[in-house]
């Protein structure tokens, strides 16, 4: 990942790219989407692909499925405003579908799924997370 203008961020694994920016009101370019809805992307996908492998699995017939992610935050907290934190205070998701199994069946596909959700996990629990820096200096 490298920052480019500003606050445009060209994201690169294997042979995807993508490009994450904030808008313009917030002194960026509005170049791409930001890291909030691509992180809250990264939860909805991860759940919607989730289920529907666990549909497959448990062979209950599963359709339409959507799953709409939704957060609160502080805006305040990414600029160091009042001291209040720069993530998340409450995330919430909510998931419609269109499936024939009956409603007990389908719940205990999406307790599945959800138990083996890699970023379901990611933001239920706490992670460790380390950092490590290199430091070039400028040549005068």
């Amino acid at each position: 990942m490298c920052v480019r203008n500003g606050l445009t961020c060209d994201i690169q694994e294997g042979p995807w790219t993508l490009t994450a920016d904030l808008s313009a009101t917030s002194g960026g370019n509005n170049a791409g989407p930001t890291p909030g809805i691509l992180g809250r992307a990264a939860l909805g996908s991860c759940l919607a692909i989730s289920y529907m492998l666990w549909a497959a699995r448990l062979d209950i017939p599963l359709a339409n499925i959507a799953v709409e992610v939704q957060a609160d935050a502080d805006a305040r907290g990414l600029y160091g405003v009042d001291r209040v934190p720069a993530g998340y205070t409450a995330v919430r998701y909510v998931v419609s579908l269109t499936s024939s199994a009956p409603r007990e069946s389908v719940i205990r596909l999406l307790n599945m799924a959800e138990e083996h959700s890699p970023y379901l996990d990611v933001f239920r629990r706490e992670q460790s997370l380390q950092r490590t820096v290199h430091i070039r200096a400028t040549e005068e």
